[in-house]
């Protein structure tokens, strides 16, 4: 059997020449592909606007900017996630402060939560970010009411979950990411995600103000909208005479920005992959059941990613007895599952903020059993039905 990664992107032929139509444009970066990739995107998960960037990480570094994080102020988050969920607040010199996750769900505790913010003054905490982690939404409506009982603002982490939703209390459907219950949402577009542009992300929201901000401190922190000017119109036209209207060159520095751009070529490819992303959910939903179906009731299995409704199936999770062996036996015969995640909170960074082990009980426990099985639109059923036997012959 050939090798068989955990999860890998999927180029046809049609993205591949919607790459090179970008190529041959007259616009590598900051051109017409970009409005028109945050326009599709913004629409399919149903919010009102969409800010492509350079990738996941620079997603959540721009919204703890815009949401104006400071120094000391403090943040909660989950520690079953991708560091840089945490690290975008440190990035702004605030304290990260993880909560425990969810035994059933893998997903930040929303009653753990609660505990951390009954415990402590009013007003020690600014913001949560939860994570839809594997693709499983979490409850935003249910943060949302928490938030707005304690004042604080939500970024939703959905870099695995484009096309996962959940039924609120009124039975409506709620994509991930549609701002309905956070301030922001951000989405990585990595080549083991739903869509790949090779690197990039997206941060969604229904705010303009925050749309506004965002588009600024994507490059540089420059605009070049007259009607945000600061300085006068005789100043940008460098003349001392009255002058009634702005020189085309003319632009502003208002804050520290970053460049944080996406370029055409992969708007391009994100644009044509978008297209395929419902048809490929279904597909990683239909994997998901073969694998819950095989390891029903399996004995060697602690927990294990059933099939949910709304699940986007970015990963598929097993918690089982022996996790090492069964990792070196897989990597043995060619499938190369991963982990996901080692806890944030245990990394030696976040260790010599005072974290320790024994302070997330359930999240170590996790972590000590979980495996990340093969997941990905074109696997194979000859090659998923390895997978299987493989771990079923290793524990019999």
């Amino acid at each position: 059997m050939n090798p068989i990664p955990y999860g890998r992107q999927h180029i046809t032929d049609e993205d591949i020449q919607a790459v090179v139509e970008a190529l041959k444009s007259d616009f590598l970066t900051q051109g017409p592909r970009i409005p028109e990739f945050e326009a599709a995107f913004a629409n399919y998960v149903g919010a009102k606007y969409a800010v492509a960037v350079a990738n996941g990480t620079a997603a959540l570094h721009l919204c703890t900017l815009a949401l104006d994080v400071q120094p000391g102020d403090k943040v909660i988050t989950t520690p079953i996630t991708f560091a840089a969920s945490a690290n975008c607040v440190r990035y702004c010199g605030g304290e990260v402060v993880f909560a425990d996750i969810d035994p059933g769900t893998y997903l930040l505790d929303l009653n753990k939560v609660r505990e951390l913010l009954e415990s402590v003054p009013e007003n020690t905490y600014i913001g949560i970010i939860p994570v839809d982690f594997a693709g499983r939404p979490a409850n935003m409506e249910d943060f949302r009411a928490l938030a707005d009982e304690y004042g604080l603002w939500i970024i939703e982490d959905a870099c695995h979950a484009p096309g996962g939703f959940f039924y609120d209390k009124k039975g409506d459907l709620q994509r991930c990411g549609n701002g309905e219950y956070s301030d922001l949402s951000i989405f990585s577009f990595h080549p083991v995600k739903h869509i790949a542009t090779g690197e990039g992300g997206m941060i969604t929201t229904n705010k303009k103000e925050l749309y506004d901000k965002l588009l600024t401190l994507r490059t540089h922190g420059i605009t070049k909208d007259p009607a945000l000017f600061k300085n006068s119109i005789d100043f940008a036209a460098g003349v001392h005479t009255s002058s009634d209207t702005w020189p085309g060159w003319y632009m502003e520095m208002q804050t520290l920005g970053f460049n944080y751009r996406l370029t055409d070529f992969q708007a391009a490819l994100g644009i044509s992959q978008l297209k395929q992303a419902e048809a490929n959910i279904e597909i990683r939903r239909q994997i998901a059941k073969r694998y819950a179906d095989a390891f029903e009731d399996s004995p060697f299995v602690n927990g294990q990613s059933r099939v949910v409704t709304g699940h986007a199936y970015h990963l598929y999770i097993l918690e089982v007895k022996n996790r090492l062996g069964l990792y070196s036996h897989l990597r043995s015969h060619n499938i190369f599952a991963q982990i996901h995640y080692i806890p944030c909170h245990l990394m030696p960074y976040y260790r010599e903020q005072g974290w320790k082990e024994g302070d997330l009980e359930n999240a170590e426990r996790y972590y000590q059993h979980c495996i990340s099985l093969p997941m990905y639109p074109t696997l194979t059923a000859e090659e998923q039905n390895f997978v299987i036997m493989t771990i079923k012959d290793f524990y019999s």
